[in-house]
């Protein structure tokens, strides 16, 4: 018993012993979740005030001035924006009450009751993220960080950040403390982009009505209000349903806000949105329509900007470009009057690329002649429809023989009966003769066409294609052997291309940017980084091959040639397809093109027509191209070093019957290296056989020699050089097949030869 007693004893002793404390887990879990939100919270607001310290100053004349890009020439000089030139700013006491309405209705009810940042709305906007809705981080705006944005921030993707949006709701904040809301709201209502160049809404009143914002109605000043969003879909004019959803829209919102009436709001959506819209637009003329000078300068500013990620018509940036204004403005001089170029008729075009040989900066470019008011209209400059003829030659022929096989100026080359290789189509010149073997600098100088492919066919396809696209002409797949003379490139391609020639063989992709500078002052450079593609002694014997063209008696060029100036170029016409011939005269021609270089600038000259039914080259109007060039390289030159090129070291010089000819030291060939590969040529079914000589004659090499095939040459060249280069630098006649492109849309740009060399070369 007693032991019983003890064990209950001991166990009513247990039971009185204090137990430990439940563990409180759900109480830890939310003081914890309250002590990460705390320091969460601390530590945003802390990076929001880290973030305002480096927020860019807020000035009255900031919120005030339209929100246009500004162009600026080489020289810092403004000289377009895209924009309005005459915004007409409209002050407080000249807004309809109404459209204020609206305007807050739509895009900021809260805006009378805060501060410049509405922490509901930013709540709202957060929750909407979690939700998966398309608030996103621009659903927190005010009406007041909107126009901060407007104002000192760009409208980039990369700056919806939070180092944006932490400045932008600091700088609203400071703007209310400065401005009061009819202020504010005037500030905003004169700033948004309303499409079509305009900017503010009492100028989209006169731009899209013709009226001012008092006269005009309820529907009318609720479309404009609602504009802003996305000025280009809500355009009346070319999306009417998408402008009056987003109308209805702003007055169910106006209703909600019971700035309207039921019956008002009613009466507005039923209202035909295309209504009262103005059939012209009066005095609200876009400043590019002003802008005929540089309109193609400006074209590819623009494209160049989107492709940079900035919204031309809303980012509001500075941009620097590499324009030479003084240039800009002789080369369309020497375009549109007769001051400097005869023009045959107003229907002859051109399209014209200036760059800079030793930085690849766009210095000036021309896309077309006789503008009328159209705004960044067709840049020919540009256009890669057309073929370059023989200015490729050099790129894609005798550039890689010299680059890859070292071959001195005086290798032989024949300019006997040949066929494309793989094909039964012959190679032809426009004299339908050939004049035997003769030296690459010879061939290149008098541009004959079956030296030029034969040394494509023996340099190699892929090699020469390498070579070609390190110099930016981008060819794609299998190249056909026509394009040997000519394929599709643009005017700025040659120039850059023949700027790396000019430089001693560097290639600068072409550029128009220089910097550009945001509206809180952050600044981006730009800059054609340089890249080696060939060397130097390629590049001084293809220029010293070149300076022939224009300087030589035989040479293409000589009408470009200005005295005293050091330079070097390259002609190049292009011929109609076989099954067009009929219908023009048999000196008709398709394109003439005359590219060249100083040591300072690459000048690349296309002229032709648009359409066959418009005009044609001939005899008569070849020569032109090569008028623009002279004249417009005379002006740059006249503000430019004249220095000849410096030969450099790896280049060698020997005398070949009194011709000074150059070699790339370590390759001096003999006379049986010159002469191998080439001569004696003969074509069986379409393939060459090659028959080398081993003879140690020097006649092959020199344009004073005393064979007949010489003296033939001899007189072809004086024939070439008094009726001027014709279609000896395209693709033959007898190639040319067809071109279905020039059949179906009788546009002389897919005649291109080069397209019927590229069908008949495969």
């Amino acid at each position: 018993m007693a032991g019983n007693n003890d064990q209950d004893s001991r166990v009513a002793r247990n039971r009185n012993q204090p137990q430990p404390p439940k563990r409180h887990w759900f109480r830890r879990i939310i003081l914890t979740l309250i002590a990460l939100f705390v320091v969460g919270a601390l530590a945003g607001i802390g990076l929001f005030f880290y973030y305002a310290q480096s927020s860019p100053t807020i000035t009255e004349s900031n919120l005030k001035s339209e929100n246009a890009t500004r162009i600026y020439d080489a020289n810092n000089k403004l000289i377009a924006n895209f924009g309005t030139s005459n915004r007409e700013y409209v002050k407080s006491n000249q807004i309809p009450a109404t459209l204020k309405s609206a305007v807050v209705s739509i895009e900021d009810r809260r805006f009378y009751q805060h501060k410049g940042v509405d922490y509901y709305r930013i709540l709202g906007a957060a929750l909407g993220n979690l939700k998966g809705s398309s608030l996103g981080m621009q659903g927190g705006s005010t009406l007041t960080m909107q126009l901060v944005k407007l104002s000192v921030f760009s409208t980039n993707t990369s700056d919806r950040n939070l180092r944006v949006k932490a400045q932008e709701a600091w700088l609203a904040l400071n703007v209310e403390k400065h401005f009061s809301k009819a202020q504010i709201l005037e500030f905003y209502i004169n700033k948004v982009y309303m499409g079509n160049g305009i900017y503010g809404m009492g100028t989209a009143a006169k731009y899209y009505y013709g009226k001012s914002l008092n006269n005009l109605n309820l529907s009318q000043l609720a479309l404009l209000a609602g504009m802003p969003q996305s000025p280009t879909y809500y355009n009346p004019y070319t999306y009417p349903s998408y402008a009056t959803n987003r109308r209805n829209l702003v007055l169910q919102a106006m209703y909600d806000s019971k700035a309207i009436t039921k019956q008002q709001e009613t009466t507005a959506e039923a209202v035909n949105v295309k209504t009262g819209l103005a059939k012209t637009h009066g005095s609200i003329v876009t400043q590019q329509k002003k802008q005929k000078v540089i309109d193609a300068y400006l074209t590819e500013v623009r494209a160049d900007l989107k492709k940079k990620g900035y919204d031309p018509a809303t980012s509001g940036v500075k941009v620097y470009t590499n324009l030479n204004m003084n240039a800009q403005q002789r080369l369309y001089d020497i375009a549109n009057t007769s001051k400097y170029v005869s023009y045959p008729d107003k229907n002859f075009q051109l399209g014209v690329s200036v760059v800079d040989s030793y930085t690849g900066k766009v210095s000036a470019m021309i896309g077309g002649r006789k503008h009328t008011n159209v705004t960044y209209g067709l840049n020919r400059a540009v256009q890669t429809d057309r073929s370059n003829a023989s200015t490729m030659k050099p790129i894609l022929d005798y550039g890689p023989a010299i680059e890859y096989e070292s071959w001195p100026t005086y290798k032989t080359v024949a300019d006997t009966k040949f066929k494309y290789p793989g094909g039964n189509t012959s190679v032809n010149d426009f004299d339908n003769n050939t004049l035997g073997n003769m030296t690459m600098r010879s061939a290149l100088v008098q541009s004959r066409n079956i030296p030029a492919v034969r040394t494509l066919a023996q340099v190699g396809r892929n090699r020469a294609k390498t070579f070609a696209n390190q110099l930016g002409m981008n060819l794609k797949g299998t190249i056909p052997y026509s394009s040997a003379i000519g394929a599709y490139v643009s005017s700025l391609q040659v120039a850059g291309a023949y700027a790396a020639f000019a430089n001693g063989g560097t290639y600068h992709k072409p550029y128009y940017i220089n910097k550009i500078v945001t509206q809180d002052n952050r600044t981006v450079n730009y800059t054609s980084n340089g890249k080696r593609v060939m060397k130097q002694s390629t590049a001084y014997m293809i220029t010293d091959m070149l300076k022939d063209v224009i300087n030589s008696a035989s040479g293409t060029g000589t009408t470009a040639k200005i005295n005293g100036v050091y330079q070097a170029g390259k002609t190049g016409t292009d011929d109609y397809p076989d099954n067009l011939k009929g219908t023009v005269p048999s000196d008709a021609m398709l394109d003439s093109w005359m590219a060249g270089y100083t040591k300072n600038y690459s000048v690349s000259v296309w002229t032709g027509y648009d359409r066959k039914d418009q005009g044609y080259i001939d005899n008569s109007n070849a020569k032109i191209s090569q008028n623009i060039y002279r004249e417009m390289m005379t002006y740059l030159q006249q503000y430019s070093p004249n220095s000849d090129w410096a030969k450099p070291s790896s280049v060698g010089t020997v005398k070949k019957n009194g011709i000074e000819e150059l070699y790339v030291v370590g390759h001096l060939f003999s006379n049986a290296e010159a002469n191998s590969g080439t001569t004696g040529s003969s074509v069986n079914n379409g393939t060459t056989t090659t028959q080398s000589s081993s003879s140690a004659t020097d006649h092959t090499m020199t344009q004073s020699s005393s064979s007949a095939s010489n003296s033939s040459e001899t007189a072809s060249s004086s024939s070439e050089a008094s009726s001027s280069e014709s279609s000896s630098e395209a693709a033959s006649s007898s190639e040319a097949s067809s071109s279905s492109h020039e059949a179906s849309s009788s546009t002389a740009a897919s005649s291109s030869s080069a397209d019927n060399n590229q069908h008949a070369g495969q």
